[in-house]
């Protein structure tokens, strides 16, 4: 079991010129790199509401905070996207409060949701 899930938007196309499986490889192959496989599930999931800035991907685990991303090249940025994996991990509840190991992605946040508790 994954200790959290990167959803990448499949739905999003805009200015995106790469096709998916090479945007997944680049990603699973950023977070290998970061010794972050088990612990990240790359999953796609269809819109995230950010088709005004496409492509998109969202953030999520079991009582973290969700985030998600707008605006990105996900094959440029599969480095920035598991470095901010590697912060939301080491974040307590998921919340990052210093985003600047984040790269170019603490520019492109879209939405922060705190984790739901009861």
């Amino acid at each position: 079991m994954s200790d959290m899930r990167l959803s990448l938007c499949s739905s999003c196309q805009g200015e995106r010129d790469r096709d998916q499986g090479a945007e997944r490889a680049a990603v699973s192959d950023a977070l290998a790199r970061a010794g972050l496989s088990g612990r990240v599930e790359l999953v796609e999931h269809a819109c995230f509401g950010a088709c005004a800035t496409p492509v998109a991907l969202a953030l999520q685990g079991p009582g973290r905070a969700s985030y998600v991303f707008s605006d990105l090249d996900v094959v440029a940025d599969a480095d920035d996207i598991a470095a901010t994996c590697r912060v939301y991990l080491d974040s307590p509840g998921g919340w990052i409060a210093d985003a600047r190991p984040c790269g170019r992605l603490r520019q492109c946040l879209l939405a922060r949701i705190p984790a739901y508790s009861t």
